[in-house]
């Protein structure tokens, strides 16, 4: 119904904002990552939007990039999440972060979303792999073959050991590019770690 507004805000809160398009105020709940590109009261801003119908209300979401709209339907359609519940993740995180979660598997980064528990992370991640169609490499400079060499059983091992260490998976993936997967976990951790400080 609606593909996007273009106004002038007229009101500002904690998780929504209010677009006055040609003197029709429109109300939108948004992501925090949104709400710090929209400016302040009285900018002039486009969002992307969709309308979420239920039987008891109409809710307006909008969005700064169409990437993060796009991301949000894909949330929405996995089962058991919400709009609150994808609010709070595209909030938590980029869009770029949460696609390479999704892509290498870490559903640990998703829980940190307020009200994500880690059953809902595990089937975000299991529903939409392969779904956010962002390039990995332009973003965050990891290949496919990088994830593929982060599933053998040593690479695997090596990088629960760094999460250990404080160090979340798409940093590990990261530090493990171009490593040999024969080499023992021991040996790929140092790797890892020679990369990380660099």
């Amino acid at each position: 119904m609606f593909y996007s507004l273009s106004g002038k805000v007229i009101f500002i809160d904690e998780t929504s904002v209010a677009i006055d398009c040609s003197g029709v105020g429109y109300h939108v709940f948004t992501s925090q990552n949104t709400l710090r590109s929209v400016g302040s009261v009285g900018d002039y801003v486009t969002v992307y939007t969709y309308l979420n119908v239920r039987e008891d209300a109409m809710e307006l979401y909008g969005f700064s990039t169409k990437n993060e709209l796009d991301s949000f339907k894909l949330l929405i359609g996995v089962s058991g999440v919400g709009p609150k519940a994808a609010l709070a993740i595209l909030s938590q995180m980029s869009v770029q972060a949460l696609a390479s979660s999704v892509a290498i598997g870490d559903a640990k980064a998703i829980t940190l979303a307020k009200g994500v528990g880690p059953k809902m992370a595990q089937r975000i991640v299991l529903e939409l792999k392969g779904k956010m169609n962002i390039d990995l490499e332009d973003v965050v400079g990891i290949k496919a073959e990088d994830i593929q060499r982060a599933e053998s059983a040593n690479a695997s091992e090596a990088i629960d050991a760094l999460i250990m260490l404080g160090y979340n998976k798409t940093e590990c993936v990261a530090a493990l590019k171009g490593a040999d997967t024969n080499l023992s976990v021991e040996e790929l951790i140092k790797y890892a770690l020679k990369n990380m400080i660099k």
